[in-house]
């Protein structure tokens, strides 16, 4: 029973990718033609397949219903917190998530330490974009248009010493973003913290969000954040793309 059912998974993971006969699929699967179309008709009974009028098979009806009546539980926030959760709970640091809406990148949560200290961000506020690493990290993925979108008119505001201050020099921050896989905030909008962020990925590989880890400057530095929270934070992100239905 156990193999008949990975065998209908299988078929469904091929179909899902596009419409295959039943000859296909049994080539495919090391499978006799007649192996193949008992688990298809099964497939098809239950309406988790159709029949296309070229003898192919796609995907069916029903399966489409279960993944629309499923989307609820793919909420990003809902499937990064736990994982957010625990990344803040072990360093003591607050966490963010960020996601990018139409034409501008929004907090979507924000889990802070027990510590006292807290900081000025807040759900539903736009990030600003030359300075956190959240839209640092959007940015270097996303294609020109949605980034010449989002930064056309943008004000490259000097707000510490740190701060990047002209377009040029920002694009040329998203490219060491996209060659290394993640970016700072070295005191760019607060001198007084360092942020590291890594993105995030949904089930197409597009970068539609981000994570980070902030910290006080006065009690670890980025050069000492890369060595303890860089690759929990990946690892974190990693899962949570892969929450997401990411396959990378």
């Amino acid at each position: 029973m156990s193999q008949s059912i990975e065998r209908a998974i299988e078929v469904l993971m091929l179909i899902g990718n596009e419409p295959l006969t039943p000859a296909e699929i049994a080539r495919r699967l090391d499978v006799h033609r007649s192996t193949a179309l008992r688990i298809m008709d099964v497939l098809f009974t239950q309406r988790l397949l159709r029949k296309l009028p070229d003898g192919r098979y796609g995907i069916g009806p029903a399966l489409l219903s279960l993944a629309y009546h499923a989307q609820d539980q793919y909420s990003l926030v809902r499937l990064a917190r736990p994982r957010l959760v625990q990344l803040s709970e072990m360093y003591d640091q607050t966490v963010h998530l960020a996601e990018l809406q139409s034409d501008q990148i929004v907090y979507i949560d924000k889990i802070e330490p027990k510590r006292s200290i807290r900081l000025t961000s807040r759900v539903g506020d736009a990030v600003c974009l030359h300075t956190a690493s959240v839209a640092k990290s959007i940015l270097a993925y996303a294609t020109q248009e949605v980034r010449d979108q989002l930064l056309a008119g943008h004000e490259f505001k000097r707000f510490t010493s740190t701060s990047i201050e002209s377009l040029d020099a920002y694009l040329g921050e998203l490219e060491t973003v996209r060659a290394r896989g993640w970016s700072t905030d070295d005191g760019e909008l607060e001198d007084y913290i360092n942020c590291i962020g890594v993105p995030i990925r949904d089930v197409s590989g597009n970068v539609v969000a981000a994570a980070s880890i902030i910290e006080l400057k006065a009690k670890s530095d980025l050069a000492a954040m890369q060595q303890t929270v860089l690759v929990p934070l990946q690892e974190a992100a990693q899962a949570i793309s892969r929450d997401l239905g990411w396959n990378g």
